[in-house]
């Protein structure tokens, strides 16, 4: 049976007395299949706007993750978490791929969204959610989670946005219990703890996704 160790932090508000929990993280401790799953290929006629996987043998880490909760989960505490792209063309983004997980306890789904940026965190949601189910297990590689935006997401060169993972607030999947798998450049990411975005770098771990679409 897989097991994972909750790694918890805490930071000062720069100018307040009020402290935040930084983001959480799933480090699995469980025996890994011997063999991996390819990961899924860019999706037939798209081009990729942005991507950070691996190989299709090794496209993220299987062993660790930013935790994804939900409000009604059983881990007691909301967290979601953004991911950070920006394209170098004008494009329409219709599928995108994230190494999403699930780590066995509530319903297994998870709502995915792409939202502008706002001061370096997600601001305003464009398109979503697109609830993803039937997540494979932490600490098994390479099967990615799709969701797919069938009208397109326009986005402009040079812009950043934000790919979000998240819950309902309440009702089926607020209680979903999951990983974002890493993979590893420094980079930017976003979390949620309930109480709105935030953006975080200090941590070398960047969630594993990828957007494609098409560039006029």
């Amino acid at each position: 049976m897989k097991k994972t160790t909750m790694f918890v932090f805490a930071i000062m508000l720069c100018g307040a007395s009020l402290y935040a929990a930084e983001p959480k993280v799933s480090r699995f401790s469980g025996p890994s299949p011997s063999a991996a799953v390819p990961a899924e290929a860019a999706p037939a006629a798209l081009k990729v706007i942005f991507s950070n996987l691996g190989p299709s043998t090794d496209a993220y880490s299987d062993v660790n993750g930013w935790t994804l909760s939900g409000p009604a989960g059983s881990l007691g505490f909301t967290q979601f978490i953004g991911l950070p792209f920006t394209p170098a063309a004008n494009s329409h983004v219709y599928v995108v791929h994230a190494a999403l997980s699930y780590n066995a306890s509530g319903a297994n789904q998870v709502n995915v969204s792409i939202y502008s940026d706002s001061s370096g965190a997600p601001g305003t949601l464009l398109a979503g959610p697109v609830t993803v189910k039937n997540l494979p297990a932490f600490g098994t590689c390479c099967t990615l989670s799709q969701a797919v935006f069938s009208a397109g997401v326009a986005v402009t060169a040079g812009t950043q946005y934000w790919i979000v993972a998240d819950t309902p607030s309440t009702g089926t999947g607020s209680d979903f219990e999951g990983v974002w798998d890493f993979t590893y450049p420094v980079y930017l990411n976003a979390y949620n703890v309930g109480s709105g975005w935030l953006s975080f770098d200090e941590y070398p771990y960047w969630s594993a996704g990828a957007a494609y679409g098409t560039i006029p």
